[in-house]
């Protein structure tokens, strides 16, 4: 469970660490063309609006050099690459490239919203309009717009390129900062969470061993509690059931001598039913407690825990390699036994069988468990995988949890519709 709680834990640390990182790219990118964006409206509004003349838009040659003159020594120095001045219609008034002053293009939308709602647009440019034919060998350039206004009021839009390299740079040592600041936290709290899930994991297998120690306990309980029913049950009721039937049976006896026949028969009668009823507690006494595996041997128990399968119509086969048995400590003659009768009750009560069988004999694949038991069956089999989720499975848990104590293993193989297999590999040495 640690494992998987630091699995989990670095998957989600890598997921935040990768979004954050691209969030704080993007957001660092943003700042610096907002830092861009301020350093151009500066130069717009203290270099380059002072130095227009109304004889720029009428193509006059002084005030062009004045603006040129301006633009290649404090506007060029910048790290600009091109600068052009447009008109509202398209015209190109202003541009350090010479042979583009006097051409009209279209203004697109960005640089038409730039001038009717005033504000610097900064934004990384493809280059693919007409207008970038003398950029476009210059790799990503960074495009930005400033409407500026001459003397006489008219509106131009003030658009200059520069290049896009220190930008990314800029954003790259912002984007490392913010995501050295990010991981370095995330890392931290994952550092001081640490002794919390640590403690948590420890409380959980407390609380396991807990729940299990409880269930042995309440496993325990119930076979007291049955060695007490049967042992009640086998003193009182079936005695007084036997003597009752003996009586019974003599008083039959005594009716037909006396030539009662129709009599005789009806307490004969009676006599049957009173030692089948003898019989069925009998059987019941052995399905809620055994007799001594010491005295009755494995054999004997495991028929006895087929027999009531038999009255319900399941074919039950039982096979017992009496040396192999004999090799069990008490202890594993104890948890083969109950492993079994657990196994027939899940047979009755979910499998839907026609037919039974259990094997108890040599391992010859595992030297480590000499004896296997095997309780397999053709009912409609199960997901093994659901098996811990199942409420009706304690027993089966509860018991598999005593297999490795003992030093034995329970498996299961079981595919729908193609019945359940349950398989007890047994040590046969002393438990210490």
């Amino acid at each position: 469970m640690l494992v998987q709680l630091s699995l989990a834990a670095f998957a989600v640390f890598g997921l935040v660490v990768v979004g954050t990182s691209f969030a704080a790219s993007r957001l660092a990118e943003r700042q610096v063309l907002n830092d861009v964006a301020h350093r151009t409206n500066l130069l717009a509004l203290a270099v380059i609006q002072p130095t227009l003349e109304d004889g720029l838009l009428k193509g006059d040659k002084a005030a062009f050099q004045a603006l040129d003159t301006v633009v290649k020594e404090r506007v060029r120095p910048n790290g600009i690459k091109r600068v052009k001045l447009w008109t509202t219609d398209g015209t190109i008034v202003y541009s350090d490239e010479a042979s583009l002053v006097g051409k009209r293009f279209e203004l697109d939308e960005e640089q038409q919203n730039t001038l009717a709602h005033p504000r610097t647009q900064a934004e990384a440019t493809d280059l693919d309009r007409s207008e970038n034919e003398f950029e476009r060998g210059d790799g990503k350039l960074l495009e930005v717009y400033q409407p500026v206004w001459a003397p006489n009021g008219t509106e131009l839009l003030f658009e200059v390129y520069g290049d896009y390299q220190p930008v990314q740079e800029r954003a790259f040592d912002l984007w490392r900062g913010l995501a050295g600041v990010l991981a370095t936290s995330l890392m931290l709290l994952l550092v001081l969470m640490l002794p919390v899930m640590w403690r948590l994991l420890e409380r959980l297998e407390a609380a396991q061993h807990h729940r299990e120690s409880l269930l042995r306990r309440a496993v325990d309980a119930s076979a007291r509690e049955r060695r007490r029913i049967a042992a009640d049950l086998h003193d009182g009721p079936v005695q007084d059931l036997v003597a009752s039937s003996l009586a019974v049976s003599g008083a039959a006896e005594a009716e037909r001598a006396a030539g009662h026949t129709g009599l005789a028969a009806t307490i004969s009668e009676a006599a049957g039913t009173l030692r089948a009823s003898v019989a069925s507690l009998r059987s019941l006494l052995v399905d809620i407690y055994p007799e001594r595996l010491a005295d009755a041997g494995l054999s004997t128990t495991l028929a006895d825990l087929a027999r009531p399968l038999s009255g319900r119509g399941v074919e039950v086969h039982v096979d017992v390699d009496e040396p192999a048995a004999a090799r069990l400590t008490e202890v594993a003659q104890q948890l083969t036994h109950r492993v079994a009768r657990e196994c027939l009750r899940n047979v009755v009560r979910h499998a839907d069988a026609c037919h039974v069988s259990i094997r108890l004999g040599p391992n010859d694949e595992d030297p480590a468990h000499p004896v296997m038991l095997t309780v397999e069956d053709n009912g409609i089999g199960f997901d093994p995988d659901i098996l811990p989720r199942l409420e009706g499975h304690f027993g089966i848990r509860v018991l598999a949890d005593l297999a490795t104590e003992v030093g034995a293993v329970l498996r299961v193989s079981s595919f729908r519709g193609r019945g359940t297999t349950w398989q007890l590999a047994l040590p046969v040495e002393e438990v210490r």
